[in-house]
């Protein structure tokens, strides 16, 4: 005969892979919005400072920098909102 089915294991591995799903989810999300900071305000400022800009700072450069850095901290409080997930 089989062994007897324990659904108190069963359902601590549930939730185990449940908290694994998220972390990911969060650790992806978190990426991006690195990514995000990174194309939006580190490359204009490296570009600007080595000389690849010639206009210097302009509305636009200071527009998408911002929507960059917006949608950074959005990905970002989105990560940290799906850590809320985590179950103990």
């Amino acid at each position: 005969m089989g062994e007897p089915f324990d659904f108190e294991v069963e359902e601590r591995r549930l939730v185990l892979i449940q908290n694994e799903r998220a972390k990911l989810r969060a650790n992806a999300l978190d990426r991006l919005s690195t990514a995000s900071a990174a194309a939006g305000f580190i490359a204009p400022v490296a570009s600007i400072s080595n000389g690849g800009v010639s206009f210097g700072i302009s509305i636009s450069v200071v527009a998408s920098t911002t929507a960059w850095i917006f949608t950074a901290a959005m990905l970002h409080l989105g990560a940290r909102f799906s850590l809320r997930k985590l179950k103990p």
